[in-house]
């Protein structure tokens, strides 16, 4: 009966730590431990390409990588994953959502935003000026501001498309839409600061715009072949990338950040008082053999 009853105890404390948050899921306080961590990230992301240098290390850091921002985040909520490596902006999206989650104050790296083109397109410059302008005329951080900026501004001054003249076609800006606030879909249209920055170009230099989402992956592959005129995807200018298409000058400055779970998000108490009352009933047995 003795034997019953420890064996009892020792299940309904088991499963009390469990509740209450205690694990040996490896702790991520900074970037010196992502060493042997289990690192998730959004595949072909500049997170995936820093993340992928800890990868097969004597230490056994395991990259896991995700179509989407979201699934990894979701993995890192499940305990698939030690932590995600991602853009601060879209962590702070993630973060708002999520309360058991939080962003680590030690930045991954920083890294800036272009717009990638086809090797030797004569549209580079053409961009490049329009971003310039756009830049010295308060049009760039207005579009950025509305949507990263106090919460007194975000959302005061949306970019308006302009009643202007588009005699030199159509441009078709390839993106991934899961990247808040960069690109994400709302009431069915894809919207965010590069949505925004990519029609203020095309209104600066006569052309409408078409915007095609994708997978990350196919950005550049849309451009080389032709299928889109450029891309815009919070797309950071890498050594890798410039081996297949050209890139603008930056147009914004970001960090790649980890995100881990919360260690202060509060548990449910109700489930944890329940296992606490089973342990007190049985040590009240225990106390009778």
């Amino acid at each position: 009966m003795k034997k019953s009853v420890f064996a009892v105890l020792a299940v309904l404390l088991l499963a009390a730590l469990f509740v209450g948050g205690v694990s040996a899921e490896k702790v991520i306080a900074g970037v010196d431990d992502l060493e042997g961590a289990k690192i998730g990230v959004q595949q072909g992301t500049t997170g995936d390409i820093y993340a992928t240098d800890y990868e097969g290390d004597e230490a056994g850091t395991v990259i896991a990588r995700y179509l989407k921002g979201a699934d990894a985040v979701q993995a890192l909520k499940t305990n698939k994953i030690d932590c995600v490596i991602i853009d601060n902006l879209p962590a702070e999206s993630f973060v708002a959502k999520n309360p058991d989650l939080m962003i680590l104050e030690e930045e991954f790296t920083v890294e800036e935003y272009a717009i990638a083109l086809k090797k030797n397109s004569a549209l580079t410059a053409k961009i490049n000026d329009a971003l310039a302008k756009l830049k010295a005329d308060g049009t760039l951080d207005q579009i950025i501001e509305n949507y990263i900026g106090e919460d007194d501004v975000k959302g005061t001054m949306p970019y308006i498309k302009k009643d202007v003249e588009r005699p030199n076609g159509k441009l078709i800006m390839a993106t991934n839409a899961y990247f808040p606030p960069y690109e994400y879909y709302s009431g069915g249209d894809i919207v965010g600061i590069d949505a925004d920055i990519a029609q203020a170009i095309c209104d600066e230099l006569g052309y409408e715009l078409e915007i095609k989402d994708m997978e990350f992956d196919a950005i550049i592959p849309a451009i080389e072949s032709g299928k889109a005129d450029f891309g815009a995807a919070g797309m950071t200018v890498t050594e890798d990338r410039l081996k297949n298409v050209d890139f603008t000058d930056s147009y914004a400055t970001a960090k790649q950040v980890i995100i881990v779970k919360n260690p202060e998000a509060a548990a449910s108490p109700a489930p944890i008082l329940g296992l606490l009352a089973g342990l007190g009933v049985a040590a009240l047995a225990l106390r009778r053999l």
